[in-house]
């Protein structure tokens, strides 16, 4: 599963250097019901947004989501109709891919 651009470089900024591409690959690998037929930034900015950069709390909001999914959005204050503005204001606006491949 693919991760936006946004929050690849999000994560990069974030994580220290091995951590961030650890944190990648578990995002690309997570399994379909964990996206729960959500929007899969929504749920892997969940994940990530609040760990402050630590491999091991990204690992408990991923234990969560397995078990139950809006459980994570909850946690991370994207469960609400205003989930798309609350993901801008943390990742920013620029959506666009910008043709490389971030990490």
């Amino acid at each position: 599963m693919e991760i936006s651009p946004r929050l690849t470089r999000w994560i990069n900024r974030q994580f220290p250097e091995g951590s961030a591409e650890r944190v990648l690959s578990e995002l690309r690998e997570l399994p379909e019901q964990v996206i729960g037929g959500q929007d899969p930034e929504r749920i892997h900015a969940a994940l990530v947004i609040r760990t402050a950069g630590n491999w091991y709390r990204f690992q408990q909001y991923v234990a969560l989501a397995k078990s139950d999914w809006r459980d994570a959005l909850m946690g991370a204050d994207l469960g609400h109709e205003d989930w798309p503005d609350r993901l801008d204001a943390v990742l920013g606006t620029d959506k666009r891919d910008s043709g490389r491949n971030e990490r």
